[in-house]
């Protein structure tokens, strides 16, 4: 195995929602309210949509996708999802660091070296915006590829923290099954008072419609049952992932880094970004802490109340929801 190669699933498309739009001159992304699949070509347009984006529209009444049937390739909840604070150095698009809130990997002067993690607000070099909690999910859609997979990036805070909870609830409760599970990923929305209620969009993953969580526990252990019986050996894909994505420092290679820059920390000074992974719409700048918010006339309830959710947020160890909700 060739050192610092991270060794990953391999990847058949991708799970998007949203899409980067050309914007006076600025190439901004563009949120959406369903999923879309794209295949790894693109053109000056954008990303060729995947001819399972067809199929699966199809199967819906109005044509939206905000659900989609997937299998999880491993039963580790942590290597389908991985998610760490992660900070790019938007110079050369290469990965900096990657943390997970106690300990992190990070390139300095003297070579990679572990160092405290303190988090995206407390950290020195990660302040600002520049570190984010980043997400990746792979998932197996359709019974073409058993080992191909398709992956969902996200920057989304609810996305990231609802995945990473019902992934570890649904590893406990199949009794370690979860790549036995018939699934399926759905878009959820909501407002909030930091959305100024406007709706935002997330990723959650459940058992598939129709489906009750104890039928799919049984169809799982039928699943599991006759893979012992045809030799299939998931403690052993199990290991080889874990290892492969052991084997470097980062996860991302050269050739990826520039789209996920381009998708999630695009600058817009002055305009709405959004995350295109979850089509949320983020204020590119907001006050920072001690700063006041523009007004007109009298400061309103609504504008105070705002101002304090802002201030909390700022000096919160938690990433903002703010700067990376989807």
């Amino acid at each position: 195995m060739i050192k610092g190669l991270a060794i990953t699933p391999p990847v058949l498309g991708r799970i998007s929602i949203g899409r980067v739009v050309e914007k006076n001159g600025k190439r901004l992304p563009e949120k959406d309210d369903q999923f879309t699949l794209t295949s790894l070509l693109q053109t000056p347009e954008g990303w060729i949509k995947h001819p399972l984006d067809e199929q699966l529209r199809q199967q819906k009444p109005n044509g939206k996708l905000r659900e989609i049937p997937v299998m999880l390739l491993f039963n580790d909840p942590d290597l389908n999802f991985r998610a760490a604070y992660t900070l790019f150095d938007r110079s050369n698009g290469r990965p900096v660091c990657a943390g997970d809130g106690v300990t992190c990997r990070r390139h300095t002067a003297d070579g990679m070296a572990t160092l405290p993690c303190p988090g995206p607000s407390l950290c020195a070099i990660g302040a600002g915006g520049k570190c984010k909690a980043y997400g990746r999910l792979n998932v197996r859609i359709g019974d073409d590829d058993s080992l191909g997979t398709f992956i969902f990036r996200t920057t989304g805070f609810n996305s990231i923290r609802t995945l990473m909870a019902r992934l570890a609830y649904f590893e406990a409760v199949s009794g370690g099954l979860l790549a036995c599970l018939p699934l399926e990923l759905k878009l959820r929305g909501k407002s909030t008072t930091q959305s100024h209620r406007a709706p935002i969009f997330y990723v959650d993953i459940g058992v598939r419609d129709g489906m009750t969580l104890e039928d799919a526990i049984a169809q799982a252990r039928a699943t599991h049952e006759q893979r012992l019986t045809s030799g299939f050996n998931q403690v052993a894909l199990d290991e080889a992932a874990r290892l492969g994505f052991a084997n470097a420092a980062f996860e991302e290679d050269d050739e990826e880094v520039p789209a996920i820059l381009e998708e999630f920390y695009s600058d817009s000074a002055g305009e709405a970004s959004q995350d295109v992974s979850t089509g949320s719409t983020t204020p590119a700048s907001r006050p920072q802490q001690g700063q006041e918010v523009a007004q007109t006339s009298t400061p309103t309830l609504a504008a105070k109340l705002q101002r304090k959710a802002s201030d909390a947020i700022e000096a919160s160890p938690q990433p903002s929801q703010i700067a990376t909700e989807d």
